[in-house]
């Protein structure tokens, strides 16, 4: 497959932030109205017991999330699936027999330019595909808020039609799916779409899963595409985990329904695997009867790091629960030095010094006034009169910052609760960039007064004037974003992206055999960057490969072995 090695995608590019913005606003405004959920229910007549791997004695399942951004990341993770082994202190663990893509399959938006360039075409050369293969893997995937810019048009087009991805095979009909493992253990899979409630057509098909082939004591995974237990502890007012508490109690365990019969009481729901935060973080929780539940947050695949240092080391994520941050990829050690970067934010962000210079640049523009200076008002006061009445532009100037001051105030993140506080950082943060703009104003004006009145100085002068007050802006900006991240416990996107660093990406490798289900955590710090493509077959041009220096892979901590007993 032909394709295009992309660099990871630069979240504080203006154009960026401005398309990604408007895709968000029309996929919230028509999502609901043309829930296409809803005609895959109506076009998909198949039985919800399709996907049956129960015979098996034994069943090894990947899942990796958060995929799709740069080459580099992401080749290195789809590299490292395709091996048809890795070594563990000296044991083999087997390539998955199932490979689970865990939500937001690809960056920024979802168009097929995108999915080929970022997703398709890495993975294709990872694990080129073998019409010879009497047992290929098989692929499932549930899509993220990524995937549904455009109303899931290009996911149902590439995951629901039976295509291939490499060598791994997609099976699903839906974006959403339940698949039944050996030694009672199922895979739930849903589709939140963008954070609303659940569909009625889904939550039919999990109820007729959960009514009539779900068996009392069985044990469920469940992959979601956030983590909502992690939103929860950051703002107690976020009503996405009782949502999913609801969707748990009211259709999995029946408990408010009444149709059941009280049968599903004691299926144990083991783990919930979710992505969306770019890291691994594993929490266990464990409720008043003593049932422990893992929750892991595994969305390492491509896309840019989160910083863990941020997260709670105890939540409550349902009444009368109590869970504990078992460990983090990366430590909050590293986390917390690599948050360091946001001091140097101009050098990730060429494209903010550009904006924020501009703006000020067309701010003082306005002030200009036939080669004076532009604070002439101020270093000559005879002219203030002349000045106020024969222009008018300084109302826009003033109009200017006010938007300024009002767009950086808006910035501000509150998803941790602390709201005022939040916002008086974010009224501060706004009213520096201002002060910004009129203390550079005052010194470029100062020098820009010591040159001859000609054609050259304004030049020069609106030079400086751009780039200086661009940097110190952006310097400004890149504080803020540390400040927020370590001490405002908020911007915890923001304050990641603004450095898109490509390391400690991760993917869970899971077996499930007659004594235990273990979750085998692997680690990459430092993805591999001198891939060098190689033709394997000179007549087909789906047959390239890359090759670069081996890839350092780690147990993130050791794995996790979840024992065969019943629920009480």
């Amino acid at each position: 497959m032909e394709f295009s090695r992309k660099k990871m995608v630069n979240w504080y590019d203006p154009k960026q932030l401005a398309f990604t913005g408007m895709k968000t606003i029309i996929s919230g405004i028509f999502g609901n109205f043309a829930d296409k959920r809803e005609i895959q229910a109506a076009l998909d007549k198949d039985n919800p017991d399709q996907y049956d791997y129960s015979e098996k004695n034994e069943i090894w399942i990947d899942y990796i999330s958060d995929l799709g951004d740069g080459f580099d990341p992401t080749y290195t993770m789809a590299s490292l699936l395709a091996k048809e082994n890795l070594d563990v202190n000296g044991s083999p663990i087997k390539r998955g027999d199932i490979l689970v893509m865990g939500g937001d399959e690809v960056y920024p938006t979802p168009e097929l330019e995108e999915y080929r360039n970022r997703l398709q075409g890495p993975y294709h050369a990872a694990f080129p595909k073998q019409d010879n293969d009497p047992n290929p893997p098989d692929l499932f995937a549930i899509p993220g808020n990524h995937d549904w810019y455009d109303g899931l048009t290009n996911f149902l087009r590439i995951f629901c039609q039976k295509r291939s991805l490499g060598n791994w095979r997609t099976q699903q009909s839906r974006s959403y799916f339940a698949l039944k493992l050996p030694h009672n253990y199922w895979l739930i899979a849903l589709d939140i779409q963008l954070n609303s409630d659940i569909d009625y057509p889904q939550i039919q098909y999990f109820r007729e899963i959960a009514e009539h082939q779900i068996q009392a004591n069985d044990k469920i995974i469940i992959a979601t595409a956030e983590p909502s237990w992690v939103y929860r502890s950051f703002d107690q007012k976020n009503s996405s985990h009782n949502r999913f508490e609801f969707f748990i109690n009211n259709i999995l365990l029946g408990k408010s329904d009444g149709c059941y019969n009280g049968k599903n009481e004691n299926i144990q729901i083991s783990t919930i695997l979710t992505g969306d935060l770019h890291h691994y973080a594993r929490y266990e929780e464990k409720d008043e009867k003593g049932q422990i539940r893992q929750l892991i947050t595994a969305g390492g695949g491509g896309a840019f790091m989160h910083l863990t240092h941020i997260l709670k080391d105890s939540i409550s994520p349902r009444y009368g629960s109590s869970g504990a941050l078992k460990a983090t990829f990366p430590s909050k050690n590293d986390s917390r030095s690599l948050a360091l970067k946001n001091f140097v934010f101009p050098i990730y962000s060429l494209t903010m010094i550009a904006f924020f210079g501009l703006f000020h640049g067309l701010t003082a523009l306005m002030l200009h006034k036939n080669q004076d200076s532009p604070l002439s008002i101020f270093l000559n006061p005879d002219s203030i009169n002349d000045y106020y009445f024969d222009i008018h532009i300084p109302v826009m100037v003033i109009v200017f910052n006010l938007i300024l001051w009002g767009g950086i105030i808006l910035f501000t993140d509150n998803s941790s609760g602390s709201g005022n506080w939040n916002y008086i950082a974010g009224f501060f943060h706004g009213l520096l960039h201002v002060a910004n703009f009129y203390f550079m104003l005052y010194i470029t004006s100062i020098l820009f007064n010591l040159m001859d009145d000609s054609w050259q100085y304004l030049v020069i002068y609106f030079s400086m004037l751009i780039i200086i007050s661009g940097i110190t802006s952006a310097v400004i900006f890149g504080i803020y974003l540390f400040i927020s991240v370590n001490f405002l416990d908020n911007h915890i996107t923001e304050g990641s992206s603004s450095f898109r660093h490509e390391g400690y990406k991760n993917f869970l490798r899971i077996h499930i055999n007659a004594e235990a289900m273990t979750i085998y955590p692997f680690g990459v710090k430092a993805v591999v960057k001198d891939w060098q493509e190689t033709v394997i077959n000179a007549d087909d041009k789906d047959q390239t490969t890359f090759k670069g220096s081996p890839i350092q892979y780690e147990l993130i901590e050791n794995p996790i072995i979840i024992r065969h007993e019943k629920a009480l």
